[in-house]
Formats: C-alpha cells, structure tokens, sequence
C-alpha cells in the first residue's frame, strides 16, 4: 500500500537548525501543497521525501509501487548533458522496465514466464508504450518542441531547463510526484494544462509553489513550514488563509494577554501590595495594639508579594512569544527625482531570431506588463532595456534597475528563494528611475509577493515587468503589451 510518512524528522545545517521533530502523513490520492517564507525548510521538506538528502534524527518511509518523481528547482545534470539524457534520467524507471522487459522476451521460457508477467503488468499498469508520446506532448505544450534531443543543457536558458524538467517528470507519470516550484517559467497556456493534469493525475501530489491561484487550484491540503515546524491544514488553499489568519489572531490575543499578566503582576508586586498598610497615626495612645497591627500588615505585605512573584515566575517561566512581524522588504521603492522627462528611449531594435521593436519610450508613472508565450522574446526584451542585448539602443535619462529572471547558484548555502530576495532587496535599496522585472515573484512566498506589491505600490519612477503570475497581473495596474514571436505588440 502507498506510504509517505515522516516520524519525528530533524534536519539541519552547519549553523542552522531547519526542521525538527517533525511528525506528519501525506495520504495516498491527496494534492498538497508546502508553503513557507523563504528558507523555512521547504525544499528541503520535499528533498526528504524525494530521498535526496537524508534526516538527521527520525524516520522517513516512502512508499509507492508506482514510482516516485521528482523536480528539484535547478536540473541536476551537467551543462555538457542533452536534453535526451534529462528526459532519460528522469524516466529511468520506465526505461528500465522496458529493458528488462525485452531481456526477459529474448530469453524467455516456461519457467521464466511469472517475472516476464509481473514486469509486462507493471510496465502496461505505468503506460509505459505510451510514455514516449507524452513526453512529446508535455514538450509541446511547454513551448520545447523545437529541442534537439543532441542539444546540450548549458545552451537552454533557465526557463527552458526548467521546463524540460518538468515535462520529463509528468511523462513519466509517478504515483507520487514531488514538484519544487513547478509553475516558474510556464505561460498561462502551460499552467492551465499543468492544473488539469495533476487534478486527473492517479496519485499523490506533494508540491512547493508559491503560485496563490495554481494552489488555489489543485491543492487539497496545505502543509505550512515554520520555525522548524509543519503544520497541517485540510482545507485546500483558502482554508488555510483563513484557518491562518484565526491562528494569528489568537497567537496576538494570547501574547496582549500575557504581557497585561505580567504587568499586573509586576505592579501588584512592587507597588499595590504596599497600599494595605493603614498610613494612619495612633490615634488612641495603644502603642501595643499599634504594633500589631502593623506586624500583620507587614505578614499580609510578604505573604501577597511572595504570591505575586511566585506568580509572576510561573508567567516568566512559560513566556508566549511575540508574533513574528510578517516578511517585509527593507524598502520601498524610489526614484532619483533628478528626471522630469522620458526616463528610456528606445530606437528601432531587429535582432534576428530573439526580438524586433520600432522604438518604446517610458516616463515617469509608466507601467508596463509585458506578457506572451514561452520563448517569444519577453526576456529578450528587457535585456534590451538594460542595455545588454543590442548595447546603444536604449538610451537611459535616469538610473534603470534590473531583476533577470535566472538566479545564479553562487555556491552559498542561501536558497534559490533567499538569494532571489536579497538580490531585489540590494535593488530596492538605491533609488532608480526605471525598474524592469524578469518573473519578479518567482521563487517566493505568498505573504512576500505581497509585501513587494506594497513596496512598489508608490513608486513614481516607470516600471516594466514580465510575469506569469496570474493573481499579480490582476494587481499590477498596468498597460499590457504582448511579444509573439519576438514582436512587439502594444
């Protein structure tokens, strides 16, 4: 029977403590998503069930007859490897099924024909003639048609990879499939088809994404990593807002309550206490009973302080955290002011085979939301803009900021997700005039999205962003302008 289960998990580190003690079931046919701030633990959530990294502490059982797929967020294959040996390491289950399917038919004899039965049902039972013909199909529908299977994986652009990978995974067609942010890079084409195929998918579906509507879509469970911790939640993608946004409000209903007990208690114990004593003079010349009664107000003065204290340790001793602030950018952005006219101008642009343009000028307030399909020439586009493609065509009157889309690995223990936020932090730091935006929402959480859609909520300088990020083309206020086939269209 299919099994994904962690008991009691850690996993940390060199410095860094990522998760611990974590206890928790995937049941079989379920579509969960894992959602996280940047650097929770959620990759490496998902590499623990993929096998790929070992638990500290704990155990992990996985088990799944039909197979076990999995997309990391960067191909781990060689830049000297072809597109044909992702496609091959991917689908190696069924490759060698297929192998050992053919051995068993050139040698096969009485006594050999119950393993060439249970290799034929398990090779019919994953569809393994057909496997060929959907990876041509996920290949097409991702905009990869064209891929030489010779072509080596250093000449694909990260996008291209990426979606290389992914359509290798789906055709394979896992019981399981465990998928690392598999929504970067794909167009509104891909990503419909992507929802429909994993709604139909026979099998468990364990994703990290940070795509609120492809969530929204498939999931119907959540799984949240934080402080180490994962918490379940049962209620697919808008539960678990809500469910989210209660715990939160009883997390800071219970911290204003504790710090008002601790306030009260500290006042009782150093002030209000003392008030008892009766601060009248003898009145009746009874220096005795006088004296008594101001050694039972000093007993009842101990006796209430010490309750107040002991109270107060009790409190002290089991404190309730302060709510986390939610994740915010350093900064919002802003403009030089120094430009009061056209920030960028653009001259006429052909460059064959990635983009061609008549000329674009933007000004101050201008925002432009460039969409279109895979491999049209969207990136290209904004290469042009930051001068790096076709260098003298754009001429900048202000300070032009640049997020490209690919994320490079500089080797530091930083998720892809950590080092993509503090690239647009160091970004956002120095005033710029004109922002433009490769896939500015890739890679990161939810809640941060929306801090950066707060971040440029007010900027007066113009910006240009590509993005197939369906919720924030809603949000963006933009002029829209489509690039089909490297043309630009506005």
């Amino acid at each position: 029977m299919a099994q994904l289960s962690l008991h009691a998990v850690s996993k940390g580190f060199p410095g860094h403590r990522v998760l611990q003690d974590v206890t928790l079931t995937v049941r079989p046919g379920e579509r969960a998503g894992i959602v996280g701030e940047n650097g929770s633990g959620k990759s490496t959530l998902l590499r623990l069930m993929a096998g790929t990294v070992a638990p500290d502490s704990g155990e992990v059982t996985v088990r799944f007859p039909g197979g076990v797929g999995y997309l990391d967020q960067v191909l781990a294959l060689p830049p000297e490897a072809t597109v044909a040996d992702a496609a091959d390491s991917a689908l190696a289950d069924l490759r060698w099924l297929e192998a050992e399917l053919r051995r068993a038919e050139r040698n096969l004899s009485e006594e050999d024909l119950p393993e060439y039965g249970a290799l034929l049902a398990e090779f019919e039972r994953r569809d393994g003639y057909t496997v060929d013909a959907r990876l041509a199909e996920a290949l097409d529908t991702l905009g990869l048609s064209g891929l030489a299977p010779d072509r080596r994986l250093g000449e694909l652009s990260g996008g291209e990879r990426a979606r290389l990978a992914l359509a290798a995974v789906l055709a394979a067609d896992p019981e399981l499939l465990l998928l690392d942010e598999p929504t970067n890079h794909l167009d509104a084409e891909a990503l419909s088809w992507l929802e429909n195929r994993l709604r139909r998918h026979r099998g468990t579906v364990v994703a990290v994404s940070h795509d609120r509507l492809f969530l929204t879509a498939i999931t119907t469970t959540l799984l949240e990593v934080d402080s180490g911790a994962v918490r379940r939640y049962g209620t697919g993608y808008d539960g678990y807002l809500k469910e989210r946004r209660a715990a939160r409000l009883r997390w800071e209903q219970a911290y204003a309550d504790w710090r008002a007990e601790i306030a009260r208690w500290t006042e009782f114990a150093e002030h209000t206490a003392y008030r008892v004593a009766p601060g009248r003079p003898m009145a009746d010349h009874n220096k005795c009973k006088y004296n008594g009664d101001g050694r039972r107000v000093q007993q009842s003065i101990t006796t209430r302080t010490r309750s107040a204290r002991e109270r107060l340790g009790r409190l002290r001793a089991k404190p309730v955290p302060r709510p986390p602030d939610p994740p915010r950018f350093t900064t919002s952005a802003r403009t030089t002011g120094a430009v009061d006219g056209p920030l960028l101008e653009v001259s006429d642009v052909d460059i064959p085979g990635r983009i061609a343009l008549s000329g674009l000028t933007l000004r101050p307030g201008d925002r432009l939301l460039v969409t279109g399909p895979n491999g049209a020439g969207k990136s290209s586009l904004l290469r042009v803009l930051a001068g790096e493609l076709a260098p003298g065509a754009a001429r900048a009157h202000g300070c032009v900021g640049y997020l490209p889309q690919d994320e490079p690995d500089d080797g530091s223990p930083l998720s892809v997700g950590q080092r993509r936020r503090a690239r647009l932090d160091r970004l956002l730091e120095n005033p710029v005039d004109v922002l433009l935006l490769d896939e500015p929402t890739n890679h990161f959480s939810p809640m941060l999205v929306e801090q950066l859609e707060a971040a440029l909520a007010g900027y007066r300088g113009a910006v240009v962003a590509v993005s197939h990020d369906r919720l924030w083309q809603r949000r963006f206020r933009a002029r829209e302008v489509t690039v089909t086939a490297g043309r630009l269209a506005c």
